[in-house]
């Protein structure tokens, strides 16, 4: 039993969390979604270091630092799925809690994080929009560190991500620093059948 009750509550002003908003079957759907998307790879950098994460893109490919139509070996990416767009609609409405009709984001990544993986503090500044990131969580929790916009130092807020927690930012904080320090390994629910942790994030390209 939870202390204390997990509320949404803004972060900063844009960077909104709203624990448990993904019911069981929901994590469950979107779970198989993310198994039938094909390609998921380690992301190797300009400075020949390789990401922990492995990622699949839907929409657009993110190459670092821009984003192709095609993958790096000539493939396509695998397409942006309507249902996808409307999950994120849903979401900024219940993150900012007003309507978000001229949301339409057509990009996503969808990083698969094991024991070991993290993510260092880094900028989403790849896109030609300022729209708002919704990012979903599935699987074991993590610490998500959000920052502010300046530099990857604090101040910064330490976050606990668990399967079905939403997260939003935007505006003022749509190019706040932020990363994954270290996930909570053998912390998800045995019946979603996850081992490690899923996340997608869906953005305005702006292409």
């Amino acid at each position: 039993m939870e202390l204390l009750p997990r509320v949404r509550r803004e972060i900063s002003p844009g960077a909104v969390h709203v624990p448990d908003w993904l019911g069981r079957q929901e994590q469950l759907d979107l779970i198989a979604a993310c198994r039938g998307w094909r390609g998921y790879r380690a992301t190797k950098l300009p400075g020949g270091g390789v990401m922990s994460v492995r990622t699949v893109c839907l929409g657009w490919q993110w190459l670092p630092y821009r984003y192709s139509r095609t993958r790096e070996d000539g493939s396509p990416v695998e397409p942006f799925p309507d249902w996808l767009a409307e999950l994120g609609r849903r979401a900024l409405v219940d993150a900012y809690q007003r309507p978000a009709d001229g949301y339409r984001p057509d990009v996503a990544l969808v990083n698969y994080y094991d024991a070991a993986a993290k993510m260092g503090m880094h900028q989403d500044k790849d896109e030609n929009s300022t729209e708002p990131v919704v990012s979903l969580s599935l699987g074991d929790a993590c610490v998500f560190r959000f920052g502010n916009t300046e530099h990857r130092n604090r101040p910064y807020v330490d976050v606990e991500l668990r399967s079905g927690d939403l997260f939003v930012f935007g505006g003022a904080a749509r190019l706040a620093y932020h990363g994954v320090p270290k996930t909570l390994p053998g912390t998800a629910d045995p019946d979603l059948g996850l081992s490690g942790r899923l996340n997608l994030t869906l953005r305005v390209s702006g292409l």
